[in-house]
């Protein structure tokens, strides 16, 4: 696995940002840049299992079976995956994730002057890293400008 890390400044509070994070109607918006269905289900709190999950084309629901390892609000969020949900399956075992199961998607915020740096650390594997190159930054500018145009 690799690490690869986004970053954007969004001229809002951290707690603001934070709470799109978090806030499923927020963050049903800013994610629809990974899918248009985009969801979750589960909680953000320390010890949380959550999915990641949104419907692909055939109707199908998919996504991340994951837990929550740290929620430090208005700071840091630390995911671990766990393994994908296959319609109403969750597979957390065997070949299918075996070369990522463990991978961490690590959240942090830092504000200054009224205004918060959003940091993005996320292991991929090659096959995943073109298409989260791709549709990060786009989701990155989705929150951004989600969150300074609300006044």
């Amino acid at each position: 696995m690799e690490k690869i890390n986004f970053s954007v400044h969004i001229n809002a509070p951290a707690s603001k940002v934070f709470n799109a994070i978090t806030d499923k109607n927020q963050y049903q918006q800013w994610t629809t840049e990974f899918n248009p269905t985009s969801t979750f289900e589960g909680g953000w709190n320390k010890g949380d299992k959550i999915l990641f999950v949104g419907v692909n084309k055939d109707g199908k629901k998919e996504g991340m079976v994951s837990t929550i390892e740290e929620n430090i609000p208005g700071k840091q969020i630390s995911i671990k995956h766990l393994g994908f949900v296959d319609g109403e399956n969750e597979i957390t075992e065997g070949p299918a994730v075996e070369s990522w199961a463990g991978a961490k998607e690590e959240y942090f915020l830092r504000e200054e002057n009224g205004g918060t740096t959003f940091d993005v650390a996320l292991d991929v594997t090659g096959d995943f890293k073109d298409d989260m190159e791709r549709m990060w930054p786009k989701a990155l500018a989705k929150l951004k400008g989600m969150l300074e145009g609300q006044a």
